[in-house]
C-alpha cells in the first residue's frame, strides 16, 4: 500500500519543486537575535542579519528572560508531566494568568501550550448548533481550524469589509427558522500577519453592539507592542472594554518561545477550564517558559523604549525601500511585505538575500493569494539603523542579481 502512496507523494513534491515554491528550511545555529548564524540545510551557516522572525521587541535572547528561565529550571523543574487539573498547576502558572489579565485589563486568563491550541479550545465549548460564528476571510489558520470544531453555523466576511460583515450579521437573523442565532460572535485577527494590516476594530465593535454579538480578537502579532502600553490592537484603537475575548501568544513579542492564552470575561474563561479540550488534554506550559514570560511582561510594562525603537525601525525601512522603488503594502505595523507577484521570483530574491547577508523568507500561494507572492520583512527593536540600511542595500543588490 505504501508504494502507491510514496509514488503519489513523490510526484506531488516534484510538482511543488518545479513550481519554485518548495519550502526549504534554513538551519540556525545561534540564539534567535538580530544577527544569527544560518544557512541552507546541510551546509555550514554564515552570520546574517535576521529580518524574518516574530521577535518584535528583541526579547528572544534578553538576559533577564534567560535568567528567569534558568532560575525556574532550578526551582520548579524542567516540565510538569501532567495537565493542569490533574497535578500540573504551579504557583507560576497562576501568577502568569493574573499578570496577563492585568496587562490586558481583562477579568480572567487561561494558559495554553500555544495560541493554536487556544484558538482550538475556545469555540467548541461555547458555540453549538443554535449559534453563529462570523469570521474574517483572512483569519489565521488556527482560528479557522478552531471554528470548524464547533457545530455553530459559520459565516465569513471579506477581509476588513464592514459592509460585508453587516450582511453576514443580517444573515444570522434567519437562523433557527427565523428566530435568529442564540449567540453570535465576530472573530478577527488584530493584525493580519501576511499583510501587516490592522483589523478595523472600532467598526467591528460598533456592529457587534448593534447586533448583540460578541467580539474575539486574536492579537498574536500585536500583544506586547501595539497600543500605549503594548496591550495590543484593542488598546491601539481604544476599544479594549468592548472586546469580549482575546487570544494571543507568548511566542512572538513576549519572548518568542511558546505558550498562548485566552483572556476576557470570567465566566467564559471558567467554562474553558471545564471543557476546553487542548487545556484538559495537553501538558501544562513548562515552568521556564512561564517564568521568562513573566519577566517579558515586566519589561514591556516598565519601559516604552523598545516599542518606540521598533516603530522607528519600521518607518525607516518603509521610507528607504519606497525611495529605492520597491513595491510595499501600506501600513503602520512592523510587518512590511515587499511585493513581487511571481512566486518563483520571490523565492529567488530570498535566496539572493541570504547570499548578501540578510535572512528573509518568501511567501506564495497557498499561504498568500496566487499572484501576490512577497517577502515579508519583520522589523525588531533589536535592529539598529545600520542593520535596516544593510537590509535595504541587500534588496537592491539581490534585485540586480536576479534580473541579470
Amino acid at each position: 500500500m505504501y508504494t502507491d502512496l510514496k509514488d503519489q507523494l513523490t510526484a506531488e513534491l516534484a510538482e511543488i519543486e518545479e513550481a519554485g515554491t518548495f519550502k526549504h528550511e534554513r538551519v540556525i545555529s545561534t540564539p534567535q537575535s538580530n544577527r544569527i548564524t544560518a544557512g541552507p540545510l546541510g551546509r555550514e551557516g554564515a552570520q546574517v542579519l535576521n529580518f524574518c522572525a516574530n521577535n518584535y521587541l528583541g526579547l528572544a535572547d534578553h538576559p533577564r528572560l534567560l535568567d528567569a528561565a534558568k532560575q525556574a529550571l532550578d526551582e520548579r523543574g524542567f516540565g510538569m508531566a501532567s495537565v493542569r487539573f490533574i497535578c500540573g498547576t504551579q504557583d507560576l502558572h497562576l501568577q502568569l494568568e493574573e499578570a496577563v489579565s492585568s496587562f490586558l485589563g481583562t477579568e480572567a486568563t487561561i494558559l495554553f501550550s500555544s495560541c493554536f491550541d487556544a484558538n482550538g479550545a475556545v469555540f467548541e465549548p461555547l458555540f453549538g448548533k443554535d449559534d453563529a460564528i462570523i469570521s474574517d476571510a483572512l483569519n489565521h489558520a488556527s482560528l479557522i481550524d478552531g471554528i470548524r470544531l464547533s457545530k455553530a453555523a459559520r459565516y465569513r466576511y471579506r477581509n476588513a469589509d464592514l459592509d460585508d460583515l453587516r450582511t453576514q450579521l443580517e444573515a444570522t437573523r434567519a437562523q433557527n427558522e427565523g428566530r435568529g442565532a442564540r449567540r453570535t460572535i465576530i472573530v478577527t485577527d488584530g493584525v493580519f500577519s501576511m499583510d501587516g494590516y490592522l483589523a478595523p476594530l472600532p467598526g467591528i465593535c460598533d456592529l457587534a453592539d448593534e447586533y448583540g454579538a460578541l467580539v474575539l480578537v486574536d492579537d498574536s502579532h500585536a500583544v506586547g507592542f501595539m497600543g500605549d502600553t503594548g496591550a495590543g490592537t484593542p488598546e491601539h484603537f481604544g476599544v479594549s472594554d468592548r472586546v469580549d475575548l482575546y487570544t494571543g501568544t507568548f511566542g512572538k513579542a513576549l519572548g518568542g518561545a511558546s505558550g498562548g492564552y485566552v483572556s476576557g470575561r470570567a465566566e467564559i474563561v471558567a467554562m474553558l477550564r471545564q471543557k476546553g479540550r487542548p487545556y484538559l488534554f495537553s501538558n501544562s506550559l513548562a515552568p521556564s517558559i512561564v517564568a521568562a514570560t513573566l519577566a517579558a511582561l515586566e519589561l514591556v510594562a516598565g519601559s516604552a523604549e523598545l516599542r518606540a525603537t521598533l516603530f522607528r525601525n519600521a518607518e525607516l525601512f518603509r521610507r528607504r525601500m519606497s525611495e529605492e522603488g520597491f513595491e510595499l503594502l501600506e501600513g503602520e505595523h512592523a510587518i512590511v511585505p515587499v511585493m513581487f507577484g511571481d512566486a518563483a521570483l520571490a523565492a529567488r530574491m530570498a535566496d539572493a538575500m541570504l547570499e548578501h547577508g540578510v535572512f528573509v523568507t518568501a511567501f506564495s500561494y497557498p499561504v498568500v493569494p496566487a499572484g501576490k507572492a512577497r517577502i515579508r520583512v519583520q522589523l525588531s527593536a533589536a535592529h539598529s539603523e545600520a542593520d535596516v540600511e544593510a537590509a535595504v542595500q541587500a534588496f537592491i543588490a539581490s534585485r540586480t542579481a536576479v534580473q541579470s
